[in-house]
């Protein structure tokens, strides 16, 4: 038995990815077999097609993190879900299919008025904010909050979460249409990347909106120049979290700078949870469900795609022109 799927056959260009029939995935013990309906397109599916991810799979094989669907079957041990329930799932590769393997661990009961689109735009980029605020960083109440891309997929999760949990939240963005969503989901205050020279104009924008203290918390997704204005515009005792680089250069920090502010710098490396410490992905999940049922958080899907037209979807992502999320339907 065969479905479809994309499959990369030889890593490179996007166009390299190809869609076709891929055989069935057989379930095993302690694994669900998942009838997917949606699956959400994320910055590192591009670098696993691309073969540049650290952890790549043996060739061919399906692409995709993200998915959400119906359970078909379960192997020998599972308990937490069953035949008939909507999930939505976190995999290492295999999404991006009309059917997928997952461990039950990583597999999750949505609520009920959540879509599969919703569920596919809510996986990584959710549970990637709630490590950065709840688990690296232990947000508190009214800290203010300053978060990079913040239009993007991790981005706006990080400041609706942020929002949700009482934070006052700056949002920066390289535009004014990005500027609008960030408001519509709960920024109290926007700076702009693009305005020139960043290293003045960055630190005038934050001092104008929340005072000269600066802010005590900084998730950073961007890296390179924006990283470097951020450090100057920390509050003193302030941590900042490293999420990614999509600027795509990683920034050297002068360590003298740390000592002087008492500033912590904090990685994360979300998808190490999945491994380590599932039962922690486990109730960040639910506590993102419940603030999903609350109305606190939102996922924003941006456009949504059949899996055989994923190159235009994909050209989205690669071209950071995605605002939130782009998905792709299997059905």
């Amino acid at each position: 038995m065969t479905m479809k799927a994309l499959i990369v056959k030889e890593h490179g260009a996007l166009n390299k990815l190809v869609h076709g029939d891929f055989p069935d995935p057989v379930v095993g013990p302690g694994q669900v077999l998942v009838e997917v309906h949606a699956a959400s397109i994320n910055f590192p599916d591009l670098l696993v097609i691309g073969g540049t991810y650290q952890n790549l799979p043996a060739r061919p094989f399906v692409p995709g993190k993200d998915l959400a669907g119906i359970v078909l079957a379960v192997g020998s041990g599972v308990s937490r879900v069953k035949p008939g329930d909507r999930v939505m799932a976190q995999i290492e590769h295999g999404a991006f299919a009309e059917k997928a393997l997952v461990r039950e661990a990583l597999c999750f009961v949505m609520p009920q008025t959540m879509s599969f689109a919703e569920g596919a735009a809510m996986g990584l980029v959710y549970l990637t904010a709630h490590n950065a605020l709840v688990e690296r960083a232990q947000m508190q109440p009214k800290e203010v909050v300053l978060v990079t891309g913040a239009a993007g997929g991790v981005g706006l999760a990080c400041v609706q979460l942020a929002k949700a949990l009482g934070a006052v939240v700056v949002a920066a963005v390289s535009s004014e249409e990005k500027a609008k969503l960030a408001r519509d989901n709960g920024a109290d205050h926007v700076v702009r990347t693009d305005v020139a020279p960043l290293r003045e104009s960055f630190r005038q924008q934050v001092y104008a909106a929340v005072g000269s203290r600066g802010v005590d918390l900084v998730l950073d997704s961007v890296g390179g120049d924006v990283f470097d204005a951020c450090l100057r515009v920390m509050a003193w005792c302030g941590r900042l979290v490293i999420i990614g680089f999509a600027d795509g250069r990683i920034p050297e920090i002068k360590a003298g700078y740390l000592l002087v502010k008492n500033i912590s710098l904090i990685g994360l490396q979300s998808s190490d949870y999945r491994e380590r410490q599932p039962e922690t992905v486990r109730q960040a999940h639910v506590h993102l469900f419940s603030l999903y049922e609350q109305g606190l958080v939102n996922p924003q899907v941006m456009a949504q795609f059949a899996l055989d037209n994923f190159l235009p979807a994909m050209r989205l992502v690669e071209e950071r022109k995605v605002m939130g999320k782009v998905v792709l339907l299997m059905r």
